[in-house]
């Protein structure tokens, strides 16, 4: 680790000061700081995502959208709302198809990224940023999407020692950082089904994550509309450690290098669906976003690319099935829906 890199450094002294951080605190700096600096996404970043494999993806979740608003009565007030948008690729494939039925809504985008927000005003010019979800527009339906954007957000890790479930801290050893259990107890904040987890079980929550979901489902609730959660995870209550860091398309420390490398966990999608049903929103899945894609179209969808371009039929068969295929990320990946009491049964669940 290079403690003198600017953001190491001032996590030290915060911990030196102030004593040990907790993990979920230390995962929100070093975020905020990667992806306030670069681009990402692609061969030349450390990861890539499902709208940036092939144009498939975003097209489907905007099918999605819009067969939705036709069967609610195609309500002409409607904005499509993207939280961590990436590049922008999703928005602009989605919103490509979209028109094909003569939907085009203002498009809002939720990123604090000066970077990319560059990236998104090329392939959508139209879009409106904002830095959360406050600022979105009050009245309307929104048609809201959100691709491994919940996975980013940080976790809480509690884990469990003999004596008592403790949460999770960073110390700081000198040359690295190091996750250790803190002293308070935190027995309150354990679920019941983990009781009695054998010594050194982790489980994570996130309170950030439910809190947005929860605020999602409220604007819903309130305006109408729907939301297409898509991300890699499972449904808890569990015991197990998620957090990661990658690097260069490989797996590193995630408590080295603080904000040189993106940090996720994976998303515990009972935990947002609690959300969704708590603000009397009709909740579907989480389904296989193999599953999903499929029911919704994606082999179709595939065989009118390669007839209309022959010459890339492997790059789009595998496109295919790296999107679907349950050993790649068909399985893992996972999609959870919030829709409005009035609104349609959706596609695909």
């Amino acid at each position: 680790m290079t403690l003198n890199a600017p953001l190491a450094a001032k996590l030290a002294r915060a911990i030196d000061h102030g004593g040990p951080m907790p993990v979920a605190h230390f995962m929100a700096q070093a975020n905020a700081h990667y992806y306030a600096a670069r681009d990402p996404l692609g061969a030349a970043g450390d990861f890539t995502t499902a709208p940036e494999i092939s144009q498939m993806f975003g097209e489907l979740v905007g099918l999605w959208l819009a067969d939705l608003w036709l069967r609610a009565g195609s309500p002409h007030t409607a904005h499509y709302v993207e939280l961590g948008p990436g590049r922008g690729t999703l928005a602009a494939d989605a919103m490509r198809a979209m028109r094909a039925v003569h939907l085009e809504p203002p498009v809002h985008f939720i990123e604090t990224s000066p970077v990319l927000r560059a990236a998104q005003a090329e392939r959508v010019a139209h879009a409106r940023w904002h830095d959360s979800i406050d600022t979105l527009p009050d009245s309307g339906p929104l048609l809201i999407v959100a691709n491994e954007f919940f996975d980013a957000l940080p976790v809480r890790q509690l884990v469990a020692t003999g004596e008592g479930w403790r949460e999770r801290v960073v110390v700081n050893e000198g040359e690295h950082f190091v996750a250790v259990p803190g002293p308070l107890p935190m027995d309150a904040a354990v679920p019941e089904a983990l009781w009695g987890a054998p010594e050194g079980s982790i489980c994570e929550s996130s309170p950030a994550s439910t809190a947005i979901a929860a605020d999602l489902a409220a604007r819903i609730a309130d305006q109408g509309g729907a939301a297409i959660l898509i991300d890699y995870g499972y449904s808890g209550p569990a015991i197990g450690e998620t957090l990661q860091a990658v690097k260069a398309h490989e797996y590193a420390d995630p408590f080295a290098d603080p904000g040189e490398r993106d940090l996720t966990a994976h998303v515990d999608f009972a935990a947002l669906a609690e959300e969704g049903r708590g603000a009397g929103l009709r909740v579907f899945g989480p389904a296989p976003q193999g599953d999903w894609l499929r029911g919704l179209g994606l082999a179709a969808r595939a065989a009118a690319l390669i007839k209309a371009a022959p010459e890339r039929a492997v790059e789009i068969a595998t496109a295919r099935d790296r999107l679907a295929n349950p050993a790649q990320m068909g399985q893992l990946f996972k999609t959870l829906a919030f829709v409005a009491p009035d609104w349609p049964e959706p596609e695909g669940f």
